[in-house]
């Protein structure tokens, strides 16, 4: 199985890219982020007749991501990190692909540092962490891939 990670930075302004590099790449699986575009807006259409089936989980003019499966429909199984119910960014959703669940996600960057983004940053990877012990419980497969905005020094932020 062929996975790819795809920080589209705007689905919309950048489909025909993404549409070639489908063509050309031809990944079983795409994971995208940064879509910058509400559900309504996110481009279905073209991208089933690129031969992929699709589920997303948008957000107006910020983050988004989506889960791409060639020649199949992804099965949706979750919109939204669990562990805060408040948080209203569009950073995590998950499906199943032949057995396979697969995490997309947009991990914030945090920036600037210190500050409630940076706090924010912090408190998504802990609920993260906590999910991926649950995950782990499952005895699946399991993959996670996205952007993680992480660097492992003070030069992350």
């Amino acid at each position: 199985m062929k996975v790819a990670t795809y920080n589209v930075n705007g689905v919309n302004g950048r489909l025909d890219v993404l549409l070639r590099w489908l063509g050309e790449a031809a990944p079983d699986i795409v994971v995208l982020q940064e879509l910058k575009a509400p559900d309504a807006r996110f481009p279905v259409k073209e991208i089933e007749n690129a031969g992929y089936g699709a589920v997303w989980h948008g957000q107006k003019s910020w983050n988004g991501v989506a889960i791409l499966a060639r020649g199949r429909d992804p099965m949706l199984t979750r919109k939204g990190l669990p562990g805060d119910p408040e948080d209203e960014q569009s950073r995590y959703i998950e499906a199943v692909v032949d057995g396979v669940v697969i995490g997309g996600l947009y991990l914030p960057n945090g920036n600037p540092y210190p500050g409630p983004k940076f706090d924010y940053k912090l408190r998504w990877i802990k609920r993260l962490h906590d999910y991926e012990a649950e995950l782990l419980e499952l005895e699946v497969p399991v993959v996670l891939a996205g952007d993680y905005n992480v660097m492992p020094t003070e030069l992350d932020v």
